[in-house]
């Protein structure tokens, strides 16, 4: 069974950073697509960042316009983990963040998309909450 882990969030000042880890079971790490989402109360869930890996290479990173030079996704195939490092948090970015699981054409599509890829597998997401 498929499980993916969220950790690493928490409440912070704005202007600090957090680094939020997605760990990975029973999932072909080095073939698929990892994305995280954010979804703030009263918002519709929205696209972070994704990375698409083949083998032992990056194929694809995908940002959101608005965490754009702030973040920054990366993944360790040897420890089956994504993270998203956050740095020069801001208040608006307070939100649950989930990451999710599936093959690697979900990262590609992302920037042809307005909604969310059908990804399959989803964490049960980790609170980032950034005071003003």
């Amino acid at each position: 069974e498929v499980q993916l882990v969220e950790s690493g969030g928490g409440l912070v000042q704005a202007g600090e950073s957090l680094r939020l880890s997605c760990a990975v079971s029973d999932f072909a790490f080095d073939d698929s697509s990892i994305g995280w989402f954010r979804q703030a109360p009263g918002k519709e869930r929205e696209v972070v960042s994704c990375i698409a890996r083949v083998g032992n290479s990056t194929d694809t990173i995908y940002y959101s316009d608005s965490v754009k030079g702030r973040f920054t996704i990366s993944s360790d195939i040897a420890k089956n983990t994504a993270y998203l490092q956050m740095n020069s948090l801001k208040p608006e970015d307070t939100a649950i963040y989930y990451c999710a699981a599936g093959g690697r054409a979900l990262c590609r599509l992302q920037p042809l998309l307005t909604t969310t890829p059908p990804y399959p597998y989803w964490g049960q997401g980790t609170q980032v909450t950034v005071s003003s």
